[in-house]
């Protein structure tokens, strides 16, 4: 039995593991509403739970302010410098029939300066989504660099009742919030990939009783299956167009590394050894590929700059390096790594090698970075259950995403879309 669906599951929860002593104190304030607003997360709640779990900001808790001003005439500078903020984010909702504009301004507080001003608006009906671009603009407006709270995550849970196992595939906010069933089987789902323009997913099913790549068109439920080569199809990986994808495929014997067009089903074998390749990923060129092989006696990480190049061992650390995930940026390229027992993520810093394991706990896999670069989500193991927990790129804070009911795997960061 296997079937799309678009019904609300049960939501990931958010547990706060660690938090950065480095965090920026930032303020903000709950928004004056004008207008009955719909039930719920309140949106400045959502704003500031969005900037705590980036590990970069400290919000401060609004029983603690001094006042709770809603535009720049009531913000009392002094008062904000006495609480120590750096930022304070003001605004008010108004509704309008079935949509809310919110009005909302950003300050510096030292320098007593707007450092942003906006209006945005929403269906009534899409709260969050409002939430999450007022986070995204406002963690712009502070680093420089874009938000990734308005993007998606595609997960695996597994459910096991009365001896009979469920695995769904499920998409969510980066919160876990408004999470949707896309696919349930009775055979394991494994690997899901986004395209780069956030429409489609990518993943391997067992429906048929061996590992087949299927492509999944998210507004209309339609999928194609695209690699049902005789032996393994497994790791697909999109290019940076959307055009092809990476795949492993063991179709001439040994498993190695090929790249089909979407479109023409046409594959091309970029890797030819007697090892065993996969899990390939594009590097932020979109020419070069990262792929784990053992070619070496044990698994490790490769780089490839091009088509046909000689492939070059990335990782020395230890004995056990793989599934690669390099950062949109062309900075770092992340993957799990053990050490003792411990299978740990790390990352390796491209320009001089530098490795830096980010995770202390002990059974860590399938990492994803976040397309600004600036968090990593993986999957572990946390008091007998598997969560997800989502940690800021140097490892600096953490939070967990245990699912209310089954265990979640194979976490996977969507793109930021226009």
């Amino acid at each position: 039995m296997l079937f799309t669906a678009s019904s609300v599951q049960a939501e990931l929860l958010i547990r706060v593991t660690e938090g950065a002593d480095s965090a920026i104190p930032v303020s903000v304030v709950p928004f004056a509403e004008n207008g009955s607003m719909p039930a719920g997360d309140k949106v400045s709640s959502i704003v500031q739970a969005d900037l705590a779990m980036s590990g970069e900001f400290r919000p401060l808790a609004p029983e603690k302010m001094l006042s709770l001003p809603s535009a720049r005439a009531d913000v009392y500078f002094r008062d904000w410098r006495l609480l120590g903020q750096r930022y304070v984010l003001v605004g008010e909702l108004t509704r309008n029939g079935d949509r809310v504009q919110a009005r909302y301004e950003l300050f510096d507080v030292n320098r007593e300066e707007r450092i942003l001003g906006e209006t945005a608006a929403a269906p009534a009906s899409n709260m969050r989504s409002l939430a999450h671009h007022i986070s995204d603009k406002v963690y712009e407006a502070i680093t420089g660099v874009q938000g990734a709270f308005s993007t998606k995550l595609a997960y695996v849970t597994l459910e096991i009742t009365n001896g009979k196992r469920r695995y769904r595939l499920q998409v969510s906010d980066i919160d876990g919030k408004r999470a949707s069933v896309r696919l349930e089987s009775k055979e394991p789902i494994l690997s899901p990939a986004w395209s780069p323009d956030g429409t489609k997913l990518a993943y391997v099913s067992f429906e048929t009783d061996k590992p087949v790549i299927f492509v999944h068109e998210l507004s209309s439920g339609k999928r194609i299956k695209l690699a049902d080569f005789p032996g393994l199809n497994s790791a697909p990986a999109w290019s940076p167009d959307g055009q092809s994808l990476l795949m492993t495929l063991s179709k001439d014997g040994n498993a190695e590394i090929y790249q089909m067009n979407v479109q023409s089903r046409k594959v091309t074998k970029l890797t030819n050894h007697w090892a065993i390749d996969t899990e390939a990923a594009w590097d932020s060129s979109g020419e070069g590929i990262f792929f784990t092989s053992d070619r070496s006696g044990g698994p490790q990480i490769y780089y490839m700059s091009k088509p046909g190049a000689e492939p070059r061992r990335i990782t020395f650390g230890s004995r056990y390096n793989a599934r690669p995930r390099p950062d949109s940026q062309g900075n770092y390229v992340y993957y799990v790594h053990q050490r003792e027992r411990a299978f740990n993520i790390a990352r390796t810093k491209l320009d001089n090698g530098e490795e830096t394991v980010l995770t202390r706990t002990e059974s860590d896999e399938s990492p994803s970075v976040s397309p600004n670069g600036r968090m990593l989500i993986y999957a572990t193991k946390s008091n007998g259950e598997s969560v997800l927990t989502v940690i800021s790129a140097d490892g600096g804070a953490a939070y967990s995403l245990p699912a209310s009911e089954g265990d979640v795997r194979d976490p996977a960061w969507g793109p930021i879309v226009r």
